[in-house]
């Protein structure tokens, strides 16, 4: 199997910014959030797929007495922009475009947006090539210096450097994954689904579903560039697909759920080194199983105590407890999200409410969790949008 990896590359193409390919337009004043809304909300932006509508970003408003979600602006302009991530400071928000095609390219797009304080309103800052087809992940690290942006159409995984202004420069390292894996349907070749950094910042994880491997990297910040780590991965069981990984906040453990098998992995991670040893492996899926399922989603909750992960198809999050001196996972129980296929949930940042992306039924359903068992429970509301895909939590606001 051949690796490789290509720093500091030029762009190929102009990458034109205009009307026909920018996500920037803004919804009147008046559909905007208040800064003298009430107490106990907090803003939420939902990227989504724009195939049966042009939705694109969508701006809500979640009350974090009640968990009821309000609609308050639609950025309508761009195809696609599905995974979301904002800044630690909260001033921008970047999105992947998960397109085939861009200026002509055969590459996906990377969106910047500045953030207005007051409103929450985007406003379009560039867009980048992600050198790859399909972008489905991005991450920004907690400097806010570099964007890391997984494509899972062109089995690769690039890096973006973030500039004074909140802008993206072109892809400052790129790698292109090579091989396959034993289900010729899935694993033909490689599928680029996540890149993310561990809790300390240092190192990068890139899994890829069509090799079932999870590669890590170490982080230069100065620069926005990565290097191959040594040891330069971690193997799941084979046919897994290995989709997204969480960490534990004290980053002793991490947690890998498998697209294909239906199962999550729990690792103990040697942050000093950015090694990941296998624990054990275990189903999301109730005894008996549900023929079709695969899983979307993973997040640990900010205690460290419960790991969630989503099944499409049984259409539930799997709730389990981590074990703080083993790492492994005893599984809780499952919540129906209300809805068909939860491609995203997510955790406020209070702990307090999960929402839900059901994106075969176009809502967002919002429950409140009991912090001491991790279960919840839904609220009763819930709002549409079309193909919702991603959920990224602003601050509380007054």
């Amino acid at each position: 199997m051949v690796r490789s990896l290509t720093t500091a590359f030029p762009i190929l193409g102009a990458l034109i910014v205009g009307a026909t390919c920018a996500l920037g337009g803004t919804a009147p004043m008046s559909e905007l959030v208040s800064n003298k809304a009430a107490a106990s909300h907090t803003l939420v932006y939902i990227g989504s797929y724009t195939q049966k509508e042009k939705t694109g970003i969508t701006l809500l408003d979640l009350n974090l007495k009640t968990g009821e979600l309000t609609k308050k602006q639609v950025v309508s302009d761009g195809a696609n922009p599905t995974y979301l991530v904002l800044s630690p400071d909260h001033k921008h928000l970047y999105a992947c475009n998960e397109v085939g095609n861009f200026n002509g390219e055969k590459a996906g797009a990377v969106s910047a947006f500045a953030i207005n304080p007051k409103t929450g309103a985007l406003k379009l800052l560039n867009q980048q090539s992600t050198r790859g087809d399909g972008p489905c992940h991005i991450e920004v690290d907690k400097q806010n210096k570099i964007v890391l942006v997984a494509n899972y159409g062109g089995g690769s995984f690039a890096t973006f450097p973030v500039l004074a202004d909140g802008k993206l420069g072109p892809a400052k390292s790129f790698v292109q994954d090579e091989g396959n894996s034993v289900d010729p349907a899935r694993q033909e070749g490689p599928h680029g689904h996540c890149f993310t950094l561990d809790a300390a910042n240092r190192f990068a994880f890139a899994c890829d579903l069509g090799l079932d491997k999870v590669f890590v990297y170490k982080v230069n910040a100065a620069d926005g560039s990565v290097e191959a780590n040594d040891p330069p991965f971690a193997t799941l069981p084979s046919g897994s697909g290995p989709r997204h990984i969480a960490f534990t906040p004290n980053n002793h453990f991490a947690y890998i759920c498998n697209e294909m098998l239906s199962t999550v992995t729990a690792f103990s991670y040697d942050a000093a080194h950015g090694k990941l040893t296998s624990l054990n492996t275990i189903s999301t899926l109730p005894a008996g199983g549900h023929p079709g399922n695969s899983t979307a989603e993973i997040q640990t909750s900010d205690d460290g105590r419960f790991v969630y992960v989503s099944n499409r198809g049984h259409n539930s999050i799997a709730i389990f407890a981590i074990d703080p001196k083993t790492g492994h996972l005893k599984p809780v129980g499952h919540q129906p999200t209300e809805g068909r296929t939860p491609r995203c949930f997510k955790l406020d940042p209070s702990g307090t409410f999960m929402l839900a992306a059901n994106q075969d039924t176009d809502n967002v359903v919002s429950f409140r969790v009991d912090r001491k068992t991790g279960k919840f429970t839904p609220t009763g509301h819930s709002v549409r949008v079309s193909m919702p895909v991603c959920i990224q939590y602003m601050e509380s606001h007054e």
